[in-house]
């Protein structure tokens, strides 16, 4: 099963109606589904740095995401990186993301 949102409408609806947590690094947007499973996309700016961290950044929320089933059914997320965000190690950004989903 594909667990990812694709679509710029998709995202824009959950910045605008979801429920927002944040933390140093990160920011997840949350609103309730129709469909019984997850979904979850990733959104990290240009400001971050080159595409080689951002890719690497984004490949370790996917892992911290998908080792740890963080996300409850019935739900849609946006997980949004701040500035600093690519500097982290995966134990700071493990951390933080847990945090997140237990807000």
């Amino acid at each position: 099963m594909d667990h990812r949102l694709k679509k710029a409408k998709q995202f824009s609806y959950i910045y605008k109606k979801g429920k927002r947590a944040n933390s140093q690094h990160f920011t997840l947007f949350s609103v309730e589904s129709k469909f019984k499973t997850y979904k979850i996309g990733y959104s990290i700016s240009k400001k971050i740095g080159k595409a080689n961290k951002r890719n690497l950044l984004k490949r370790r929320l996917r892992e911290v995401v998908r080792t740890l089933s963080l996300p409850k059914d019935n739900h849609n997320y946006v997980l949004l990186a701040k500035n600093g965000a690519a500097e982290l190690s995966f134990e700071e950004i493990k951390n933080q993301v847990v945090s997140l989903f237990e807000k």
